[in-house]
């Protein structure tokens, strides 16, 4: 038997609002829902304020997708708030992006700013993101140069 750390959301100012942007939820357009810019490479500590603001639109959440390669070794479950959600990483998953599937299967792909992306750059990358009618690809997001 194993037990999980229990990461549970508890905001303060070591904990801030997670820097999120989704579309309006509607018929779904682009290839993304909104964006996300964590503050680290750590996806465990990141994930219990991003996952409580997201269950307020997917319901409770049991898994999540992200790629191997840009996080920190993460292990295969974590709880948060009483719950264990399912972490699955893979190399194919799209470089920049996190899948997350609520329990009644519905789901937010979320664009993923590098954590150590520049202001001015990551803040244009989210607002196109959740901009409801946005059909930019991935690189698109991240790569466009704002005025």
């Amino acid at each position: 038997m194993t037990l999980l750390q229990d990461h549970g959301s508890t905001r303060s100012d070591s904990h801030p609002a997670p820097r999120l942007r989704l579309k309006p939820k509607a018929p779904a357009t682009g290839y993304v829902d909104g964006a996300w810019w964590p503050r680290s490479h750590e996806l465990v500590n990141e994930l219990p304020d991003l996952l409580a603001v997201l269950s307020v639109r997917l319901g409770a959440i049991g898994r999540v997708i992200y790629n191997l390669n840009e996080w920190t070794k993460t292990p295969p479950k974590f709880s948060t708030g009483g719950v264990v959600i399912r972490l699955d990483g893979y190399t194919r998953q799209p470089v920049d992006t996190l899948e997350i599937i609520g329990l009644n299967r519905s789901k937010i792909y979320l664009l993923v700013v590098p954590s150590d992306a520049d202001s001015s750059r990551a803040h244009h990358a989210m607002m196109s993101a959740a901009t409801p009618d946005d059909a930019s690809t991935i690189v698109e997001l991240l790569h466009h140069n704002p005025r």
